[in-house]
């Protein structure tokens, strides 16, 4: 592991990297390294190829009353922790490099909108998403890199971040990572270890209020001031001073007063001196359930069934790809042109009709034209692999794909579902068989078509290859997720599986 407090020495760095076509994952945070940033350095460690953790206490965005001065700094214990979990490099620039020790008149700062930082946190602590706006901005700059991790217990600045991301075009995705708690349901925090062990133990009626509120929910409660109330009857002991506790929209934080698909119950509470901030989504949707695996494994066909068994939309996200490549084929531009097919699918106008009959594939219109037979043939098939794997191409089709399933319903598989596309599945199965399973229903497979003096083992180098490169693919490289169910195939026959994944549907999730 590298230790940089350069700029120059981290660009430096990572542009050996970025040469090998190595993908960069960055975990930025004010040090005192805990369980919650453990788990977003997992998340990197698996989805990038090298894990990039800035430390660095940002004085943009304490107030003169809040503890800068005391905030717990402890490198020695962030150093080892960051080495167990196999960061390649820390970023550790002093005040001085990231210009954080000027008058705050002669900074260039980044000032969100005011909708988004007028609310919550933000009516109590007036500077502090303009501090974390802009200094995160630095980060992204200096560090370029392809994912940037952030908690979601930190929900608001996790938003104004990717509205900061979108509205300046920049070229990174920023992915949000469920909160990780303790044993007592308590958020993790640097901030916890100010806490006295009863003021621990106190902490955990947080979490309590807002699971309390979650089970109104979910029975029918739907007014943000009941569900605010029976937060505040839990918190309403001696030791919990109540900053603020609302109901906000996700995405916009507009307040609520009725949730109808979701809100974000949101608070901030003070123990003794020390403040608290938890919040818990609260969404009525229908179960999504993400397929992900390796090639041959049967996620197709699997996929389309457990759809049909459980009564949901099967999203046939390969006929979205085809529809694509049907596209830049009739538009005489070369599937090699990555400019030229980003700037032609980024205007396309794509939507998939599912048909009312069994087994049979959804209507595909794109730009107005109904193209669900057009897309069929060995020309779209031939060419198919090589559009997919375009990065303008997946982001085209990642927005797509997350408008179908923002309300819930549908059954989808691929290769980073779970990962990506829908990390907030209700349902989560990496789908897989031994590469030998595979070869084997290949085999028989291309007999059945009557082919002729096939090698088995042939196959199986074929297979494992195939594997190889799907899953060390710079972009959207098969991964399985950390909370999904593996489901091996070896040994089952189809009907076992999807037995299985129904099975496991109803357990995890309310249908």
């Amino acid at each position: 592991m590298r230790v940089f407090t350069t700029i120059a020495g981290l660009r430096s760095y990572l542009f050996g990297y970025r040469e090998q076509g190595k993908t960069v994952g960055l975990v930025p945070t004010m040090g005192s390294l805990h369980q919650g940033h453990v788990s977003l350095i997992q998340t990197a460690r698996r989805e990038t190829d090298v894990v990039v953790v800035s430390i660095f206490v940002n004085p943009l965005q304490f107030s003169p009353t809040e503890d800068l001065s005391t905030y717990p700094r402890q490198w020695e214990q962030d150093y080892q922790i960051a080495q167990s979990c196999g960061v390649d490099g820390i970023f550790a620039p002093s005040l001085a490099m990231m210009d954080g020790d000027k008058e705050r008149e002669q900074q260039i700062l980044v000032i969100p909108p005011a909708n988004l930082t007028q609310v919550l946190c933000g009516i109590f602590r007036p500077d502090h998403f303009s501090g974390v706006a802009t200094i995160v901005t630095k980060l992204l700059q200096i560090i370029a890199p392809n994912i940037a991790y952030f908690g979601e217990k930190d929900w608001q600045q996790l938003t104004i971040i990717r509205h900061l991301v979108g509205n300046l075009h920049m070229d990174v995705e920023i992915k949000g990572c469920p909160t990780v708690r303790e044993s007592s349901g308590l958020a993790y925090s640097s901030r916890n270890q100010y806490l006295s062990v009863e003021a621990r133990k106190e902490a955990s009626l947080i979490f309590q209020a807002l699971k309390k509120a979650r089970y109104h929910f979910l029975a029918g409660e739907r007014r943000a001031s009941t569900l605010k109330a029976l937060v505040g009857e839990v918190l309403s002991v001696d030791a919990f001073r109540v900053q603020y506790v609302e109901v906000v929209h996700p995405q916009t934080l507009v307040p609520l007063e009725m949730i109808e698909d979701q809100g974000l119950l949101a608070l901030a509470v003070y123990l003794g001196t020390t403040r608290l901030i938890d919040n818990i989504l609260l969404r009525d949707r229908s179960m999504i359930i993400a397929i992900d695996g390796p090639a041959g494994a049967g996620k197709s066909t699997v996929t389309r069934q457990v759809a049909q068994r459980l009564g949901l939309m099967y999203l046939d996200t390969g006929a979205m790809y085809r529809a694509l490549t049907w596209l830049v084929l009739q538009s005489g531009i070369s599937p090699e042109d990555e400019a030229g097919v980003a700037e032609l699918v980024s205007q396309a106008t794509l939507e998939l009709i599912p048909s009312p009959l069994e087994n049979q594939p959804p209507t595909v219109i794109i730009n107005g034209q109904d193209i669900t037979l057009a897309i069929r043939t060995l020309d779209i098939t031939r060419h198919v692999s090589v559009i997919a794997a375009q990065r303008a191409v997946r982001q085209v089709l990642l927005d797509q794909q997350q408008r179908y399933g923002a309300k819930g319903g549908i059954v989808v598989e691929g290769r980073d579902i779970a990962t990506r596309v829908f990390p907030d599945a209700e349902v989560k199965i990496f789908l897989t068989a031994s590469v030998s399973e595979r070869a084997k229903r290949r085999y028989q497979d291309l007999i059945r078509q009557g082919e002729e003096d096939i090698d088995l083992l042939a196959l199986e180098q074929e297979i494992a290859h195939r594997d190889y490169l799907d899953s060390h693919r710079s972009l959207a490289p098969l991964v399985k997720a950390e909370d999904a169910i593996e489901v091996n195939t070896d040994g089952l026959t189809i009907e076992q599986v999807i037995e299985k994944i129904v099975e496991l549907s109803y357990s995890r999730s309310k249908l």
